[in-house]
C-alpha cells in the first residue's frame, strides 16, 4: 500500500489558477498561437462512401488568387508509415467512407482557402458500400480484444441454464444510437516544419502520444517532433488519439514554401473526421428468483466499426462485475462498415454498457415487486464477480442511502402513470453509475528550485479544461510542503517531461502520484533547504495494490422525469448524482465534473442522435442545427455530491478519477424514471417525445 499524502492544499475548493486568464481571452488555443505569415488549410473530402478517385481536376482552385498549393494523392509528399489507415492521408485513390480527405487547399486566408476548396472537381469509381448496422448483420465477428485490452467474450457457470430454472426471467433488446463528441472548441492544428523538426500547435488530450503517433508516420525520431497544448477547450475523448486531420496539416506545411498551416476542422467536418460512439445494440438477460436475487446474467451486444481500422468499443464490461450472479455471459461482436472511424466518447463502454442492464434491473424490480435499489441491495457482491478480488473501496449502496434521503426516495409513485401535475406525468428514476480506476506507469515529472524561494514542476500533462492546471498545482504544493503560490507548474507541451494521455478518469491519479514521487525523490536528494537551481526527475513507483484489488468508483443517479401527457414532451426536472470516486483533491472543479457529466447523460437520453443515411453513408445532422445537445433551459435542478472517503489502496493519492462516471447510468436512470412517470417502458435511446405518443 503506498503512503498517503497528507493534505493541506488537497481538498480544498482552490480557484481555477487559469479562470483569469480564460475570462481575459489571454489563455491560448491551438489556432490562436502566434506563428509568422500562417497559411490557411481546407480540405476536399469525399462525396462517396466506398470506392476511388478516378480523376481530380484543381487548375480552377490553382488559379484563384491567394491559393498556395492544392495537394492530392497525385502530389501530396509520401508518408513513412502507411499501416494505420486513419493516418494514410493522401497516399492514394481508395475512398472508405464518405468525408475523408481527397484533397487539401493552402491558402493566404481561411475564406480563399474553402472558396478555392469548392472549385476542385473529383471524379469517382463508386463500389457497392455498407452502412447499416443490424442486429442480425451478415458481416458480423468477434473482435480479438475490445478496448482497452478486454476480453472480448466472459463466460462463468452456465447462463442459458440458470435462465430456464428462473422464477423471473427480463429478456430484451436495448438499443444506443451513434452519437458525436461535440467539444466546444474544434479539432485544430497548427503546423510548422523547421527543416527535419515538426512542432505542431494541436488541440489534444495528450501530447506525448500525439508525438508517439505523428513522429513514425513521418520517418521522424520522437524528439524531432514537438506538441504544444496548453489549453485545450473540451475533448471528452476525441481528442484523446490523434486523427487524421493532424497528418493533413504536417503534410500541408511540407507544401506551404516554409510557411506555417493552420487548419481547423469544421463542426460538419467533425461528424466525419473526429470519432464517435458506435452505436450499440445489448440483448440483456437476466434470470432470478421470486425475491429478485440474481442467478444469470447475459449481455451480448453489436456494434459497428469502420472497414479501414477497427475500433470495439467495451460495452459489455460492466455487466461482468456490477452484480452478483453465479452464472454470467457478456460478449461482443462487431460489423465492419463503410462509415467513419468511431473512437473514444466519454466513459466508452461503461456509459452504453450501462443502460441496457440498468433499465434491466428496473424492469426486474417491477417483476419482483420490489424497489430499485431494494434489488441493488440484494445483489451486491462481497467481491469482486469477475476476477473473484477483494474491492479496494465499494460503497454503492452507502451511495443509493444518501441519494434517497436527500432525493425523496420514498415519494416515488407506485405503480407508475400515477401522478400528475399540470397535464405533466411525474415520475422518479433511479440507476447505478460504475467506473474503474486506471492509474497508467510510465510517467515523468520534473522539480527544480527557483532563487525566489519558488518551485517549477513540469510534466507533459494536458488540462481539458478539467481544472488540471489548478488540481496538479494543489498536489505539488502538499507533496513540497509549501504554499501553492510557490509552486509554478509547466503542462502541455512534449519539451516536458512524459506524461499520459488526459483519458479514462486516470490522469490526476498518474500525473499527481508522478509528481509525489518526484517530490519524495526532490527532498531526499536536496534536503528542506535545496540550493538555488536544484533539480530532481523522477517516476512513479509501480503500484503492487493494482493486482491485488478490484478497483472501481461507484454513483447512485436520481432522476426526477416529467412528460407532458399530451404532447409526449419530455423534461428532466430534478437530477442528483452521489458519487464514491475516493479522495477528492478540489470540491469545485469536481462538482464541475460531475454535473457535466451528467448534463451529458441528460442529452444522451432526451437530445442526441446522429442519423446515418445509409443510401450515402452519411450522418444528416452534422452540425447544431439539427444534433440536439442540452442547453441551459434544459438543465433544471442538477445537484452531485460524494461521499467523503480516501481510498487507500488507489496510490498515493487516494484519488480514483471522475471524468467519466459522471455520465454513466445518467441516461438508464432518466429512462426508468420516464416510466415510473407515463407506464410505457422505452428502450429505445433518444427518449423522443414520440415514442410517449405511440
Amino acid at each position: 500500500m503506498s503512503e498517503l499524502l497528507e493534505s493541506k492544499s488537497i481538498g480544498t475548493s482552490l480557484r481555477r489558477l487559469d479562470g483569469i486568464a480564460k475570462v481575459r481571452g489571454t489563455a491560448r488555443y491551438a489556432f490562436e498561437q502566434p506563428v509568422d505569415n500562417p497559411t490557411y488549410l481546407h480540405p476536399v473530402q469525399a462525396t462517396i462512401a466506398r470506392g476511388k478517385v478516378s480523376r481530380i481536376d484543381t487548375a480552377e482552385a490553382e488559379a484563384l488568387d491567394g491559393v498556395i498549393a492544392v495537394i492530392t494523392h497525385l502530389n501530396a509528399p509520401k508518408l513513412a508509415r502507411t499501416d494505420d489507415a486513419e493516418y494514410t492521408v493522401l497516399q492514394g485513390p481508395d475512398v472508405g467512407f464518405r468525408g475523408q480527405f481527397v484533397g487539401a487547399v493552402i491558402a493566404e486566408t481561411p475564406e480563399t482557402a474553402r472558396h478555392a476548396a469548392s472549385l476542385v472537381t473529383v471524379g469517382y469509381e463508386t463500389a457497392e458500400h455498407d452502412a447499416q448496422l443490424t442486429p442480425d448483420h451478415p458481416g458480423l465477428y468477434a473482435p480479438e480484444h475490445v478496448n482497452a485490452g478486454y476480453e472480448t467474450d466472459t463466460s462463468a457457470g452456465d447462463v442459458e441454464a440458470a435462465l430456464a430454472e428462473a422464477a423471473v426471467v427480463i429478456d430484451h433488446t436495448y438499443t444506443t444510437p451513434t452519437v458525436h463528441n461535440n467539444p466546444m472548441e474544434p479539432h485544430t492544428t497548427v503546423a510548422v516544419w523547421d527543416g527535419g523538426r515538426l512542432t505542431l500547435y494541436d488541440s489534444t488530450q495528450g501530447v506525448h502520444p500525439v508525438r508517439q503517433t505523428i513522429a513514425p508516420i513521418f520517418g521522424l525520431e520522437p524528439e524531432d517532433v514537438r506538441v504544444i497544448a496548453p489549453h485545450v477547450g473540451g475533448g471528452f475523448g476525441s481528442k484523446g488519439l490523434p486523427h487524421a486531420h493532424v497528418v493533413l496539416a504536417a503534410l500541408a506545411a511540407k507544401c506551404s514554401n516554409g510557411r506555417p498551416v493552420k487548419f481547423a476542422l469544421t463542426r460538419q467536418q467533425m461528424f466525419s473526421l473526429a470519432g464517435y460512439r458506435t452505436p450499440t445494440i445489448q440483448h440483456v438477460r437476466l434470470g432470478a428468483h421470486d425475491d429478485g436475487r440474481l442467478t444469470a446474467i447475459s449481455q451480448d451486444v453489436v456494434e459497428q466499426t469502420s472497414r479501414i481500422k477497427e475500433f470495439a468499443e467495451q460495452t459489455a464490461i460492466p455487466a461482468r462485475m456490477m452484480y452478483a450472479a453465479p452464472n454470467r455471459r457478456t460478449t461482443h461482436r462487431v460489423a465492419a462498415l463503410d462509415v467513419p472511424i468511431p473512437s473514444w466518447m466519454r466513459a466508452p463502454g461503461e456509459c452504453p454498457g450501462m443502460f441496457g442492464p440498468e433499465v434491466a434491473m428496473d424492469e426486474l424490480a417491477e417483476a419482483c415487486g420490489l424497489d430499485p435499489i431494494e434489488l441493488r441491495v440484494r445483489n451486491e457482491p462481497e467481491v469482486d464477480p469477475e476476477s473473484g478480488r477483494p474491492f479496494s473501496s465499494r460503497h454503492l449502496l452507502e451511495c443509493f442511502s444518501e441519494g434517497a434521503g436527500r432525493f425523496g426516495w420514498d415519494q416515488r409513485s407506485a405503480p407508475p402513470r400515477s401522478r400528475l401535475e399540470d397535464g405533466w406525468l411525474v415520475g422518479l428514476g433511479v440507476a447505478s453509475a460504475t467506473y474503474p480506476f486506471m492509474r497508467i506507469p510510465g510517467n515523468t515529472a520534473r522539480i527544480s528550485f527557483d532563487n525566489d524561494g519558488s518551485y517549477t514542476v513540469q510534466i507533459g500533462a494536458a488540462d481539458l479544461g478539467t481544472g488540471t492546471w489548478t488540481t496538479l498545482t494543489q498536489i505539488a504544493a502538499d507533496a513540497l510542503d509549501c504554499p501553492v503560490e510557490l509552486v509554478r507548474l509547466e503542462i502541455g507541451d512534449t519539451s516536458l517531461p512524459v506524461a499520459s494521455v488526459a483519458g479514462g478518469s486516470s490522469g490526476t491519479a498518474s500525473w499527481g502520484g508522478t509528481i509525489i514521487a518526484a517530490a519524495d525523490a526532490f527532498r531526499k536528494e536536496h534536503g528542506d533547504n535545496p540550493a538555488s537551481g536544484a533539480e530532481t526527475q523522477a517516476k512513479a513507483p509501480v503500484d503492487p495494490d493494482n493486482e491485488r484489488y478490484a478497483m472501481h468508483s461507484f454513483g447512485a443517479q436520481f432522476a426526477e422525469v416529467r412528460v407532458h401527457a399530451d404532447t409526449g414532451e419530455v423534461r428532466v426536472s430534478r437530477m442528483l448524482g452521489v458519487f464514491s470516486a475516493g479522495r477528492i483533491i478540489n470540491p469545485r472543479t469536481a462538482r464541475s465534473q460531475f454535473i457535466g457529466g451528467m448534463t451529458m447523460g441528460i442529452g444522451m437520453a432526451l437530445h442526441e442522435e446522429s442519423v446515418m443515411d445509409a443510401r450515402f453513408g452519411c450522418i444528416m445532422n452534422h452540425d447544431f442545427a439539427e444534433y440536439h445537445i442540452p442547453t441551459n433551459a434544459d438543465i433544471a435542478d442538477v445537484e452531485a455530491i460524494w461521499l467523503d472517503e480516501i481510498d487507500h489502496h488507489a496510490g498515493p493519492l487516494g484519488a480514483r478519477g471522475i471524468g467519466e462516471i459522471g455520465i454513466v447510468g445518467a441516461a438508464a436512470a432518466i429512462a426508468n424514471a420516464s416510466y415510473n412517470a407515463t407506464g410505457i417502458r422505452i428502450r429505445e435511446l433518444p427518449l423522443t417525445p414520440d415514442k410517449f405518443l405511440s
